[in-house]
């Protein structure tokens, strides 16, 4: 029980090392003068106005003179120790407005899956800064296994609305306590603030868990991947920025293509991801050649397809983003060069730290990103002369079946025109000799009628002594027996 015991305990230590904390920019607090429209706070002689319709909760720090305040329907100010209203004496206040109307700012348009209102931050809430790691979009919003904090002594208001029915987090701090289990979250749900911080159609539920495996484990954003990129890109009107490569890269879990390159590694059970990741940044991305390269490494499900065009299955893979801070040929072969290290290693170590195979691909802008680009487009071609080929197969399958008497009803379709044409030619084979009969005609299902019952038409004149009645369409005259 005890060894029992003690491994939970290293386990819990593992996943707390390797976590995830994801800090809440925006506040809903009185004295941000953003949250203000005309950019302040409020000062003695300036009447405060909430909307009546709209729902607040409002952190105040200190303590204000004001000359009115209009509140709102619902809504909740939480005062700080020593925090307080009170009404304005009439005296001169050099720095504000007389009489003026503040209004509070609409704070319902701050949504989840914007990950411009998220900031990667230490356990302890300050905020980190690498020059080596950035996170694709998708895992710039909390994944599944990560840590939230809402600053404390902050208030807010956010929109979960959601693809999901429910968004799972290990834990969520607020007012400066962590909540990270499922029981002490659903308290906090019960109490009159919950229902004034979140609203939407999405359920956040924490669950204390960990990412257990240490190959990493997907981030979870896929199904709202549409909301984080309508976010990201609503200040640029939903486009992508032009880029300078001919063939760009579209990374999984991002939003916009890249010029740079892509990793996808297959893994073992042996595969570390957060040893490799502390591997390739002392070993590689630390060397001064390579100042100004960034990396993402994560996780991520790439969806496997038949022929290249039918979905199949997903199965998760490593991978490895690169980009670079700067542009022109310089940056473009620093990239390749990394990109090209970091294949070297696996082919030197990869059974060693759990990689079976990588794939690479580079999208710079110079003559290597055309070839590339060509690979891509060979394999596009490749893939539609295999499923045109596979329907010839099939349909020529069909035909033989159906000339063998295997296959007694088929659909029509236009290939089985062919066998009718073929059939109808076999019929056509030249009458034994000294037979009177003749053959059909194969463009007629009845003889041509006679001009007149007693005398002969131009046709029998001509062959009265030849055993074919009339002329066939399908053979040359000067071909025909005399």
């Amino acid at each position: 029980m005890r060894r029992l015991c003690f491994l939970l305990g290293v386990l819990q230590l593992l996943a707390a090392a390797t976590a995830v904390y994801k800090q809440w920019i925006p506040n809903t607090n009185f004295e941000t003068a953003s949250n203000w429209d005309k950019g302040r706070v409020p000062c003695a002689s300036n009447v405060v106005h909430f909307e009546k319709n709209k729902v607040v909760s409002v952190f105040v720090r200190s303590p204000h003179t004001l000359t009115d305040m209009y509140l709102p329907l619902n809504g909740e100010l939480l005062l700080a120790a020593g925090a307080g209203f009170a009404a304005f004496d009439g005296s001169w206040d050099p720095g504000c407005d007389s009489g003026a109307t503040v209004r509070f700012s609409d704070t319902e348009h701050h949504t989840w899956f914007d990950p411009t209102l998220w900031q990667a931050v230490s356990p302890s809430g300050e905020l980190e800064s690498s020059r080596h790691i950035f996170s694709v979009d998708e895992e710039r919003v909390p994944c599944r296994y990560d840590d939230v904090i809402f600053q404390p002594e902050t208030s807010f208001r956010v929109n979960v609305d959601s693809s999901q029915q429910v968004i799972h987090l290990r834990s969520i701090s607020l007012m400066g306590q962590e909540l990270s289990s499922p029981e002490a979250w659903a308290r906090y749900l019960r109490s009159p603030s919950a229902a004034l911080q979140f609203h939407g159609n999405g359920t956040l539920q924490v669950t204390g868990s960990g990412c257990m495996d240490k190959s990493g484990c997907a981030c979870g954003n896929t199904l709202d991947g549409h909301r984080i990129c309508a976010a990201l890109l609503r200040a640029s009107g939903g486009q992508c920025p032009a880029l300078a490569c001919r063939s760009p890269l579209q990374p999984l879990g991002h939003c916009c293509p890249i010029c740079g390159a892509t990793i996808n590694l297959d893994f073992t059970p042996n595969f570390d991801l957060q040893k490799y990741q502390n591997r390739l940044i002392q070993a590689l991305l630390s060397q001064p050649k390579y100042t100004g390269m960034q990396m993402a490494i994560s996780k991520v499900q790439k969806e496997q397809t038949f022929l290249g065009v039918i979905p199949r299955s997903s199965t998760p893979v490593i991978q490895i983003v690169l980009i670079h801070e700067g542009t022109g040929v310089q940056t473009s072969s620093t990239v390749e060069q990394l990109a090209a290290d970091i294949m070297e290693d696996i082919a030197q170590h990869g059974e060693a730290l759990g990689i079976s195979s990588g794939k690479m691909e580079v999208a710079t802008g110079n003559a290597f990103s055309e070839q590339v680009g060509s690979h891509a487009l060979s394999r596009i071609t490749m893939g539609t002369v295999l499923a045109l080929l596979f329907g010839l197969l099939f349909l020529g399958g069909m035909l033989f079946l159906h000339r063998k008497g295997k296959l007694r009803s088929l659909p029509r379709l236009p290939a089985l025109h062919l066998s009718q044409l073929w059939d109808r030619v076999e019929e056509l084979a030249p009458p034994a000799p000294g037979s009177e009969k003749g053959f059909d005609n194969p463009m007629f299902d009845v003889e041509p009628p006679r001009a007149d019952h007693g005398e002969e038409t131009p046709q029998e004149m001509a062959h009265r002594d030849h055993p074919v009645f009339y002329l066939n369409p399908l053979y040359d005259e000067n071909e025909t027996e005399t």
